[in-house]
């Protein structure tokens, strides 16, 4: 396969019919799912970052939508956002909080891993867990020293508080999302070849 062709595969969104309409539902749509999944937390008493869905939601929504729908699902998360609704975790809104890095990242993790999911990184297990893990850091990149500068704490303290916690979470989420993407490309493959 030339490197021309696998930077243009389908991503799943690519598989529903219509254009324009389809992919403003789905950008739509993407911002809901990052919203309602990020509602779904827990907070920490030991650390301003709460624990929540968001990321494991945001990753698969880059991969699924591809960098541009995702990007735009995301951008539209994050202006909503801090603009005053409530989008973010806990219901928060607005920009000066410890854990906003973290939502800043999102959008670059989003877009990245749409476009490695767009050279087809998200058919197997292997693939998908290292695009996840990129996902990951990159969230991590923006999110740390967001947080570190916001509450004025070191390298160390940034870990324990925005990092460490986290880790093993992440694990399971990325193991979830290399096991969950893979198997939905074998049953969108057999469904396919059904028909022909």
């Amino acid at each position: 396969m030339s490197a021309t062709h696998a930077s243009h595969s389908p991503v799943l969104a690519d598989l529903l019919p219509g254009s324009r309409v389809r992919d403003i539902a789905l950008v739509l749509a993407g911002t809901v799912f990052v919203t309602v999944a990020g509602w779904i937390s827990i907070p920490l008493w030991f650390t301003p970052v709460p624990l929540s869905l968001a990321t494991f939601a945001v990753l698969l929504t880059g991969a699924a939508l591809g960098p541009l729908r995702a990007g735009l699902s995301i951008a539209l998360f994050m202006v909503l956002g801090m603009v005053g609704l409530p989008m973010f975790a806990n219901q928060a809104s607005g920009w000066a909080f410890a854990s906003f890095g973290y939502i800043i990242g999102y959008l670059v993790a989003a877009i990245v891993v749409g476009a490695l999911a767009r050279r087809r990184a998200d058919r197997t297990f292997l693939g998908t867990f290292g695009m996840i893990a990129i996902g990951s850091l990159i969230i991590y990149a923006f999110g740390l020293p967001w947080l570190m500068g916001f509450l004025g704490v070191d390298l160390a303290q940034g870990l324990q508080l925005g990092v460490v916690p986290f880790l093993v979470g992440d694990l399971i989420k990325t193991a979830a999302a290399a096991l969950l993407l893979p198997a939905t490309w074998k049953l969108v493959n057999r469904g396919s070849s059904n028909k022909e």
